[in-house]
């Protein structure tokens, strides 16, 4: 038993350790004990952050701002505002977040302040610029930002600013240079060198950068170190949930879908350990992009309106998963309201394939054509290897559409290509049906089989069910193939169900949580359409699942 007056000690040591559950526990009861002072404020303030504790963050922090102005230290009163405005305007409270920095600012003229905390007051000013699509006026002030940190050493501000003038760059178009600038960024982010809520908002940022300009090996070289910051801070939910969505979203591309929905789930239940945390709207989102291209369609559906009903667009996946249902009006309305209203060039490139292949299935190919150019100009723009490949298989299948096989060959060929170096197993497989499709238009029906058969082992081994029943169509095989619908995954928890092992072992075995068994199980049971374990593996031996 701590002594109580030893909390204090404690919670900086455990602050120290980066233990911030801990940390905050202790300091909380040792302010109960006696009001903690300024600088033990900001410690706890920023244990409540780290640990999903938002409203006590703001609350504890503004105490920490009027106690350093009641101690005549305007400039650390000066970064706590800072972090208030910045804080409330990322949770897109405008008005207070606006009010922080504006009376925070007013507070640095009227005491006369040059200190480094000028730079920090101009970062959101930098951000907002960003936001909206204000270059020139972003670069310049990230510019100003990084001169200051720089005149007064500030690792934090400069990896910052740096990391601004990065995103700057590259929505202007020039992306290796704007890399270039992130990595710059990312050199003092992974030293360990600075204040750990910096660190965590830079990495997202960093990460949603490469993401949205489709850098997809910069963005798994970042989320994975992120992760490995994460996993040395077992106490700290904020960001955790963030770099477990990045984590899905290339599993997902790299084919690993089992694990990415794991991981969208994980991102959930990491928000939800506390009831005043929001859930990921983006992690509704990737579980159901999953759904959706395993055929699960009421899944995909649930987890697509749980991504809206809490703030996030669920397109273009809720377009594509409405023409999968045979919906090709409802697919048609969505995503021509959605790149209507879309103006920013990385947005519309996300959106740009999924309007391609929807206009082709409702016969508009003039609007497919018109798709089509916009994302090869945006492409050779951004010179990315993935967005490249988009824009050679949207060509390829328009050229197929318009009955130049020829044409579609050569440019589906590159896209191939493409996806084989990125490791994108599913848009591989894809791309090999196209061409399949053009072989066959050009008479030659070996070489179409052998890509449809290269196409076909792919989705069997994703459980991409409704790809494999197109394939089938278009081989005049049986739909109905003996995989019953179940997974990869969902088939290897089968096989250990019908050897007698329990949730537990499958879920120690396969380093999964219980939930995730659970849930496999009774996906199982649905798709074989048993009642139990031992149903179950009957079905699974008389099938030969197993």
């Amino acid at each position: 038993m701590i002594k109580p007056s030893d909390e204090l000690g404690q919670g900086r040591r455990s602050y120290d350790a980066r233990a911030w559950r801990d940390a905050f526990e202790y300091l909380s009861r040792a302010d109960e004990e006696e009001p903690l002072r300024a600088e033990d404020l900001e410690r706890f303030a920023v244990a409540a952050y780290l640990t999903g504790e938002d409203d006590r963050f703001l609350e504890i922090l503004g105490r920490a701002y009027k106690a350093y102005l009641d101690a005549d230290q305007p400039a650390r009163a000066l970064r706590c505002a800072f972090w208030i405005g910045l804080t409330l305007l990322l949770r897109g409270e405008t008005g207070r977040g606006t009010g922080w920095i504006s009376g925070a600012q007013r507070l640095m003229q009227r005491e006369g302040l040059d200190c480094v905390e000028q730079g920090y007051l101009l970062l959101p000013s930098a951000e907002q610029s960003l936001g909206g699509d204000d270059f020139d006026t972003a670069s310049k002030t990230a510019a100003e930002a990084l001169e200051i940190g720089e005149r007064f050493g500030d690792i934090d501000l400069i990896a910052c600013a740096r990391h601004v003038q990065g995103r700057v760059l590259m929505g202007q178009g020039q992306v290796e240079q704007g890399l270039a600038c992130l990595d710059e960024a990312m050199v003092a982010v992974t030293s360990g060198d600075l204040f750990p809520m910096m660190t965590g908002l830079v990495y997202c940022s960093v990460i949603d950068a490469c993401q949205q300009f489709y850098a997809l090996a910069r963005a798994w070289e970042w989320t994975t170190a992120l992760a490995s910051w994460c996993a040395e801070q077992p106490q700290m939910v904020a960001f955790t949930s963030s770099c477990l969505i990045h984590r899905s979203e290339i599993m997902t591309l790299h084919g690993a879908w089992s694990d990415a929905i794991e991981e969208a789930q994980r991102a959930c239940e990491s928000r939800t350990a506390r009831p005043d945390t929001q859930q990921p709207a983006a992690a509704f989102y990737r579980q159901a992009e999953v759904h959706r291209l395993r055929g699960e369609f009421a899944l995909a559906e649930e987890g697509y309106r749980s991504a809206s009903r809490r703030g996030f667009e669920p397109q273009p996946g809720l377009a594509l998963l409405r023409l999968a249902q045979g919906d090709t009006v409802a697919a048609a309305a969505a995503i021509r309201r959605i790149v209507d209203a879309t103006s920013n060039r990385p947005q519309r490139a996300k959106l740009l394939p999924a309007y391609v292949e929807i206009m082709l299935a409702a016969k508009d190919i003039e609007a497919a054509r018109g798709a089509c150019r916009e994302l090869a100009g945006i492409a050779e723009g951004f010179k990315a290897e993935a967005m490249e490949a988009m824009a050679a298989h949207a060509r390829g299948t328009v050229d197929l559409a318009e009955d130049d096989a020829t044409a579609a060959l050569g440019s589906l060929r590159q896209a191939l290509e493409a996806w084989q170096r990125l490791e994108a197993p599913y848009e591989l497989a894809r791309a090999r049906v196209a061409a399949g499709l053009a072989c066959r238009v050009l008479g030659d029906d070996e070489g179409a089989n052998l890509e449809f058969d290269a196409a076909r082992d792919v989705f069997e081994r994703l459980g991409a069910a409704p790809d494999l029943r197109r394939v089938a169509a278009l081989t005049g095989e049986a739909a109905d193939r003996p995989s019953h619908g179940l997974t990869p995954r969902e088939r290897q928890v089968l096989s250990l169900v019908a050897i007698g092992k329990t949730n537990k072992a499958i879920a120690a075995e396969l380093g999964v949580s219980g939930r995730t068994v659970e849930r496999h199980v009774s996906n199982i049971f649905n798709k074989l359409d048993v009642p139990s374990r031992a149903a179950a593996t009957a079905f699974a031996y008389e099938h030969d699942l197993i």
